[in-house]
């Protein structure tokens, strides 16, 4: 397929710019599994809750979002902005910098007035640098950066909603650069009101990284080079997946990160059903892939052309789709991560397309 297939056109005025009043309080459109074609369903976001039966598996990603930008100077006082990729262990950052010119490896810069870090190298587009405190990376970031909010929110940070919003409350693993958006619409209490229905609720944790935004740029998707993400299937959410299909329950992934966490596990193990695994996974996944792990989706509106997108219509089938989207459209549904969501069912009895 083309990546041109995944366009749709969507008016600025539905990229959602801030959060909810509250995280409930966003829209849920539905793709139901219905018998007839394209059936949509147009529901609050706590409707999701009568769509949910005993014995079903909520799988949820538990990462948790770093302050990954940060901003300071060199020595020149030329000034630069970092956005981090990676804390890759307790002195060490890989991250973009922005600069009026690259910095060379031996280069000091201060950051946010508090502390320094030394160039060391680079990974192709990414620079590797060293934290020069007694201070762990991962704690000066903690006490120094702002949220990485997406290119896509045109403001400025708004340090006290953004710093509680842009994290689902469930986080645990720090680690994300971005949030795993389709879980920002849960809140304490339907977390509570779904554990009482009697529906099982799993973690698994996929750090995202600031490729998650990379646009596909290739005409034919299958030349399309996925970034690599750090993911956690532990052997305890292997046991609840076992334990819901022997109940007859079903596994619904909330995010497409949570998607990739599953479906990878799958992937690598060497029984060909899933399996604990700690690792990378660049997994991409398009119209033709068949699941193995995932039965519903839960995600957000994603940008047209995405690898996101792409994963949704190899889920529920391009056209349903693509109609879904039209549809969110002609609906003023509220797009991308601060937006409203969809549950996605495939289409019972499908053809992928």
């Amino acid at each position: 397929m083309k990546r041109q297939d995944f366009y749709f056109d969507l008016p600025e005025n539905l990229i959602a710019q801030q959060p909810a009043a509250q995280r409930r309080d966003s829209r849920l459109l539905v793709m139901s599994d219905a018998e007839a074609d394209n059936v949509l369903v147009d529901a609050k976001f706590p409707d999701l809750l009568s769509y949910l039966k005993p014995n079903d598996l909520l799988v949820f990603n538990n990462t948790k979002v770093i302050p990954a930008r940060l901003f300071g100077q060199k020595a020149t006082g030329g000034k630069i902005e970092l956005l981090i990729e990676r804390v890759v262990d307790e002195s060490t950052i890989l991250t973009h910098i922005r600069s009026s010119r690259s910095p060379k490896p031996g280069t000091i810069l201060t950051i946010e007035d508090a502390f320094d870090v030394e160039v060391i190298g680079r990974e192709e587009a990414l620079f590797v640098v060293k934290v020069l405190s007694e201070q762990t990376a991962l704690e000066l970031v903690e006490a120094h950066g702002h949220m990485p909010l997406p290119p896509y929110i045109e403001r400025e940070e708004d340090a006290e909603q953004d710093k509680e919003r842009y994290q689902t409350v469930y986080s645990q693993k720090p680690g994300a650069v971005a949030a795993p958006t389709a879980g920002l619409h849960f809140d304490n209490e339907l977390m509570a009101d779904i554990n009482a229905k009697g529906v099982d609720i799993g973690f698994v944790t996929l750090h995202v990284g600031a490729g998650t935004f990379k646009p596909v740029q290739v005409d034919n998707i299958a030349e399309h080079v996925m970034h690599s993400e750090y993911l956690e299937v532990e052997p305890g959410l292997v046991k609840q997946i076992e334990n819901a299909r022997k109940k007859g329950g079903r596994v619904i992934a909330v995010g497409t990160t949570s998607v990739r966490c599953l479906e990878s596990a799958a992937k690598f193990s060497d029984t060909g059903s899933i399996a604990p695994y700690q690792g990378e996974t660049d997994i991409f996944i398009t119209p033709g892939y068949e699941f193995k792990e995932v039965d519903v989706l839960l995600t957000n509106f994603h940008l047209p052309e995405s690898t996101l997108i792409m994963l949704v219509s190899a889920l529920a089938g391009y056209e349903r789709t693509m109609a879904a989207y039209q549809h969110a459209v002609k609906n003023q549904y509220r797009f991308f991560s601060y937006g409203d969501a969809m549950l996605v069912f495939p289409k019972k009895n499908q053809i992928v397309d």
